[in-house]
């Protein structure tokens, strides 16, 4: 396959998602406006993902820092950039000033160093709470049972502001099992939106992928993180 037939495949992907994502909102009694769209670029060379931001795509988010690094030269600028994937504590410093925001925040000790680094570089940064509703081995989170005591801790640190919360499902789930676990943590959301803390900028419900997001939208999420529904299949060879 060329790289312009790449380059056309993603233009008539985005426009369905985008078309999806508007009637996903109409559902919820919003707009395409109200959800952010941000393609999960792991794997994806950068004159891709300079194609899909020449094509309209104002966020990206990466998994992993070093290939965030190896990325970031070649990328047109302008472009949001958030950490979604698993960060190690000794990659935070990697982070600073990289990108916006870190979604992937499950443990109040990632969030300690994250504090840390934050205030050596002078800056305020970003993040989600990463929630582990089903309590999957698997997977990082906070779980349930230890959600609101981590996030009133997380508000004491200087040099972060939680601007909510962010969820991977269960894998293998009906779109009927998404939309129960989608619906709890949008109450949750709504739940720590109204406690007013100083640190706590609450906009942001970052749940929903490429098999999910439409559920996703309908119960309440403000952001999906898309990657194969964009790009196709992962390369991992690259």
């Amino acid at each position: 396959m060329t790289e312009k037939s790449l380059t056309d495949l993603f233009d008539e992907r985005l426009a369905e998602v985008r078309q999806r994502i508007a009637e996903a909102a109409k559902a919820s009694g919003r707009t395409e406006q109200d959800i952010t769209l941000l393609a999960a670029v792991k794997t994806v060379e950068p004159e891709r993902i300079n194609h899909a931001i020449s094509a309209g795509i104002t966020y990206i988010g990466d998994n992993r820092v070093q290939e965030l690094k190896a990325k970031e030269s070649f990328l047109l600028p302008g472009v949001h950039k958030h950490m979604i994937g698993h960060l190690q504590t000794n990659k935070v410093k990697d982070c600073i000033g990289r990108v916006e925001m870190i979604e992937s925040v499950g443990s109040l000790h990632l969030a300690e160093e994250i504090s840390r680094q934050a205030v050596a570089h002078g800056t305020v940064m970003d993040i989600l709470a990463e929630v582990n509703l089903a309590n999957e081995t698997t997977k990082t989170g906070f779980s349930l049972a230890e959600l609101d005591k981590a996030l009133e801790k997380t508000a004491e640190l200087p040099g972060v502001r939680l601007r909510g919360l962010m969820a991977i499902p269960p894998a293998g789930l009906t779109d009927a099992e998404n939309c129960r676990y989608f619906s709890q943590m949008y109450e949750l959301f709504i739940d720590i939106k109204q406690k007013n803390r100083d640190n706590r900028v609450v906009d942001t419900l970052s749940m929903g992928m490429s098999d999910t997001y439409e559920s996703a939208i309908r119960c309440g999420a403000t952001l999906v993180r898309l990657g194969t529904v964009l790009f196709g299949s992962r390369n991992y060879n690259q």
